[in-house]
């Protein structure tokens, strides 16, 4: 097994590396996808217009559910899968911006999931807008050689064109919902629907020559819907559809509950995590509770909670009731790499530093930063941190253990610790910072990288879960973009997750 990150500054993916062979996956031309680009944060605008004049996507989803129904899917969204007795299933969140990041995921994940039954996409499968012409290079290209079935869970992204898209491709090429009427003129409504955005006329018509390149009887996969649930030998894997804000409606919270009834173990998978960056966030139901209080009831049997959207790997046991839910962000599958190194010294739920685990080790994410906007503010000798230092400065702030053995430079200086400072690292709760700026919301929605503009390591990830009748395995896999690691994913973090036994009725 090849060092990971918590080994070695190699098994990170830094020093000089042998480039992975990704790139003779990728189209010969690929868009360059900025989140500086004017256009294109106008494009993804409906997530802001939701907020101000109200969310639409819950009547909207009711829409889409009840054209399913119609055509003929399960009532109960529940899709049953013939699986051996153990068997294993991938899940890769956050993947479509079409870039060197996301297919440098692909060889590691293919090496990996070979023998898998099935993958799970956790969010934003899709990105800016979730476009139906945009699913080629960034869904049937770089999934196209996965020979088993992809379901998914959709994003706010794929949202911003109303989920047509997304039904299309996952939802039995469910056709385009009929015009609402137009709401009262100076309404709240009207505002929002004047200003909505909308899919162009012409979008979808490169999707079935698209659809081609995932054609094979074994790669085919129909879901009910946006939201769904799996039975697949021991355990339940309950999809959930969390919006543009991460929340939920009434219709589906009732499904939720139904369906989490039961002995059988239960895994959930969402667009939004529940736990994440150090807070919790238990994701709204729409007329009262939470999709968290679904989670933790004692007879719903969940095991563990994985979430997309924030594009990083980190995870929280939590004890609830005498027994640990594993709350998981798994959103690394190829989009820009949100920061690490902003999270706060970890203590909520019960859960402490000594039992959270992230990737990349913030460290890895500070110096990753430091280079990035090295380059981009043309301040390369001020702003550059080497990994050592970064690791240095950022157990120093926090007041934790590196997450690796320091190397020989790993030297705190006034530099080292102003640019931490300015690249927002987070600190221990008994020293608050100074001046509190919004940092990780300035970094996440406005200064993030577009996958296009770095280089490796990329630090992405992707899980693996290998199921028996009485436990479940979770591993993290890591890829840099580099040879070694895509040859050989390294493992950034691993946990078993027991299985309670299934009581007879």
């Amino acid at each position: 097994m090849s060092d990971s990150s918590r080994d070695t500054a190699q098994g990170a993916g830094w020093g000089a590396a042998e480039p992975g062979t990704y790139g003779r996956l990728m189209p010969d031309h690929v868009e360059k996808l900025s989140w500086l680009n004017p256009r294109v944060l106008w494009a993804a605008r409906n997530g802001v217009l939701a907020s101000l004049f109200g969310d639409p996507t819950g009547r909207t989803r009711g829409r889409w559910a009840a054209r399913r129904t119609a055509a003929g899917a399960p009532a109960d969204k529940l899709i049953r899968r013939d699986v051996p007795e153990r068997f294993s299933f991938l899940v890769i969140g956050d993947t479509g911006e079409g870039g060197a990041s996301q297919y440098a995921v692909v060889p590691g994940l293919l090496e990996v999931g070979r023998d898998t039954e099935f993958a799970v996409i956790a969010s934003d499968v899709i990105y800016p807008v979730g476009s139906a012409d945009d699913y080629g290079d960034k869904f049937f290209r770089p999934y196209r050689d996965y020979p088993a079935p992809i379901y998914a869970v959709p994003g706010n992204h794929d949202w911003y064109e109303d989920l047509g898209a997304f039904m299309r491709v996952f939802c039995g090429d469910t056709p385009p919902l009929d015009p609402e009427p137009r709401p009262r003129p100076l309404t709240r409504a009207w505002w929002r629907s004047l200003l909505w955005h909308r899919p162009r006329a012409a979008d979808g018509r490169r999707l079935d020559e698209a659809r081609k390149l995932r054609s094979a009887p074994g790669q085919r996969a129909e879901q009910p819907g946006p939201y769904w649930a799996i039975d697949a030998g021991p355990v339940r894997i309950v999809g959930i559809d969390t919006g543009l804000l991460g929340t939920i409606d009434a219709e589906q919270g009732a499904w939720l509950r139904q369906v989490s009834r039961g002995p059988r173990p239960k895994i959930l998978v969402s667009g939004s995590p529940l736990y994440v960056d150090g807070e919790h966030h238990p994701c709204p139901v729409e007329g009262g509770g939470t999709v968290d209080d679904v989670v933790r009831d004692p007879e719903h049997h969940y095991v563990a909670a994985i979430g997309g959207d924030i594009h990083n790997y980190q995870r929280y046991p939590v004890t609830v009731d005498g027994r640990t839910v594993q709350y998981v962000v798994a959103g690394g599958g190829g989009a820009f790499t949100h920061a690490t190194h902003t999270i706060p010294r970890v203590s909520v739920g019960g859960v402490t530093e000594r039992e959270f685990r992230c990737y990349p080790l913030r460290g890895d994410s500070l110096a990753f930063y430091s280079r990035l906007y090295g380059r981009r503010l043309r301040l390369r000798r001020f702003f550059t941190l080497t990994e050592a230092e970064a690791a240095a400065v950022v157990a120093e702030r926090l007041g934790i253990a590196p997450g690796r053995a320091p190397g020989a430079d790993a030297r705190v200086t006034r530099r080292t610790r102003l640019v931490a400072g300015l690249l927002g690292t987070g600190r221990r709760p008994d020293r608050p910072a100074r001046f509190r700026l919004p940092v990780r919301k300035l970094y996440t929605q406005l200064f993030s990288p577009s996958s296009a503009t770095y280089s490796p390591p990329f630090f992405k990830s992707f899980l693996r879960l290998d199921v028996t009748a009485d436990a479940v395995r979770l591993r993290c896999y890591a890829a840099t973009g580099n040879l070694a690691q895509e040859l050989d994913p390294p493992v950034e973090d691993e946990v078993v997750i027991p299985l309670p036994p299934v009581r007879p009725n």
